[in-house]
Parts: C-alpha cells; structure tokens; sequence
C-alpha cells in the first residue's frame, strides 16, 4: 500500500532534525516524495533509485550552504519535539567525549560509534537497553549496582555539560573573523549568480591555479628577511591552506551545478589534485568558510592571529589584483 500523505509533522516546509553521519541538525523539509504518487516539482530522475520505493524528504541543514542539501530515507528524519532534542544534545557530548578521549590517548585509539549514531545503510542504530523483564528478578544486589551507575552516569553527564559549556565559552571568546575586501565580497556574489542562476561555468582548468597563487605568494613573502621560526610558519600556513582547499572542495566549496563539472575534470586528471584544477574564484569561497572551520582546531588567539594575518595579505596582494575587473575569469 502506497503512502498517499507523509507522517503527521513531515509537510513540507517543517521544521525537523536530520542525522548527518552520526549527529543531529536542525533542519527544514524542502520536499516530500510520495512512492506510486504524483509528486508536483519532483522530477524523479532526482531522487536516488534506493529511496524510491519509500518515503523521501529533500533536506536543508539549518546553516549550511544549499550544496549540502540531500535526499533522506524516513528512518533519517526526525520530528521536532522535545524528546528528540534532547537525543541531539545526548548524540553531541558522545562525540566531544570520544574525540576527547581519542586526543588524550593521542589518537592512536579509535572510538565507537555514539549510540544512536547513523549506521551505513543511513538508519539508525539507537543502542538497546536491558528489557524490564531481565531485569525483574534479579536481586537487590543488582538494584543496588543499578543505581550506583545511574548514579555514575548522572555524574558523568554533568562533567560532560561542564566541559561542554567551558568548550562554548573559549569558542565565543576567539576571534576568527577575516577581513575580506568589499570588491572581493561583490565578486563572491557575482560568481554565485553566474552558477546558481544562469547555470554558468568557470572554464578547467584554471590559470593561475589555486597551487600557483600559493606558491606565487610564498615566493614574493619569503623575500622578506624571516627568521627560521617564521619560514616554518609561513611554510605550515600555505600548506594548511591547500590541504583545506583540497578537502573541502568537494564537499563544501561547489554550488549544486559545478558538482558534475567536479566529477569530470576529476576523471579526466586523476593524478591532480584540486589546488591544481582550479583557481582564485573557489579559493575565496574557501576563505569565506575557513572562520568556521578554524572554530574546531581549538588554535589559540595567537596562532590565529598569524593565520589570519597571511592570509588577508594573500586575499589583499594576491588574489585581489587576479579577480578585480574578473579579466581572467571565463564563464561558458
């Protein structure tokens, strides 16, 4: 029997938490795909072929650029209650305790999964607790360790929400802002509706490329006279920028319709990596990101100060001159 309408609380337009990997997001319901329906402004094509026998919901993180937007199965969408809130917090400490943990055994131990945490097929695996009936019988010596690890537990949530709240405190206390010209900016929202709008493109690969302005910039800064410690930095900071450019090209830095651009060019030179494909227009939007993902390096005021620092100087001397006036980029 087919769906005719979706679950109570599941319309369109709801408001609902989502599992990404193994946490919670506050999310929205863009669509709703009803199996043996006619679904209005789904094109079926869109939806993957394992979704299509069932119920499906187009997601949008609360937050997250559209590109993350995504296709989930029931079993990875949850009603916005109380309840379930609660279960997003509980997922959240699971994870800062076990990369904790992980930091404080310096990594060399892998962690299990957070109960409750999204299993491979995209469910749920919500760890199951000791039935009533096991329990039953069982003696008051049991009763009596039963509550000595309630109450256990009960301590240990609480050093989890202390260490939790520290952890928000020192985070709101950093300041990761870059300062991005006005002209760099307007050309962030330019290139935005090139892609997103007239379903434009950047034409791969490009010059200079990403690998070529890094380099570009180190040369000309290493002309300074730096001492062995600032060479070292300055070695560490343009090679973290392209690691990150690199790794997060893919998943964060492509609108919707670059992404079978991405695949292309990506089968067409195996041997390169993104820094070497592309160029200053996606190294921006990388710049734009990189406040929030320096938020969970846990660098100190200091450190980030001389990050920040090169890199203003890289947007300001570097990629500035390359886009202003966009003489060199070349939409098809």
């Amino acid at each position: 029997m087919t769906a005719t309408a979706p679950p109570e609380g599941f319309h369109q337009g709801a408001r609902c938490l989502a599992f990404h990997g193994p946490l919670l997001y506050e999310s929205k319901i863009l669509k709703v795909y009803l199996p043996g329906q006619k679904n209005e402004e789904i094109e079926v094509d869109e939806i993957p072929e394992e979704l299509r026998d069932a119920i499906a919901y187009l997601i949008h993180y609360k937050g997250w650029k559209s590109s993350w937007d995504e296709w989930l199965p029931q079993q990875r969408v949850l009603r916005w209650t109380e309840e379930n809130l609660r279960l997003q917090k509980e997922l959240k400490n699971e994870a800062l305790q076990q990369l904790r943990s992980k930091k404080a055994n310096g990594g060399s131990e892998s962690s299990p999964a957070p109960a409750g945490s999204a299993d491979a097929s995209g469910g749920s695996a919500v760890a199951a607790a000791p039935s009533s009936s096991s329990a039953a019988g069982s003696g008051s010596h049991k009763r009596k360790g039963d509550a000595k690890e309630h109450g256990e537990a009960r301590s240990l949530k609480k050093t989890r929400r202390d260490a939790d709240d520290k952890e928000d405190r020192f985070l709101s206390q950093l300041d990761v802002n870059i300062s991005i010209p006005d002209v760099l900016m307007a050309q962030l929202v330019d290139d935005w509706e090139y892609v997103t709008k007239n379903s434009q493109l950047v034409d791969l690969p490009r010059k200079p490329t990403v690998k070529d302005i890094i380099l570009d910039f180190k040369t000309n800064y290493s002309k300074r006279r730096l001492s062995n410690a600032e060479a070292e930095i300055l070695d560490e900071i343009v090679e973290g920028i392209q690691l990150y450019f690199d790794k997060c090209l893919g998943s964060i830095l492509l609108y919707r319709f670059e992404r079978q651009q991405y695949l292309e060019i990506s089968t067409k030179n195996p041997d390169k990596l993104p820094r070497e494909i592309y160029g200053a227009e996606h190294l921006l939007r990388l710049f734009v990101s990189l406040p929030g993902l320096l938020l969970h390096t846990h660098m100190d005021q200091q450190s980030l100060n001389v990050l920040k620092a090169h890199v203003e100087e890289l947007l300001k001397y570097v990629i500035l001159p390359i886009l202003v006036g966009q003489t060199l980029i070349r939409y098809k």
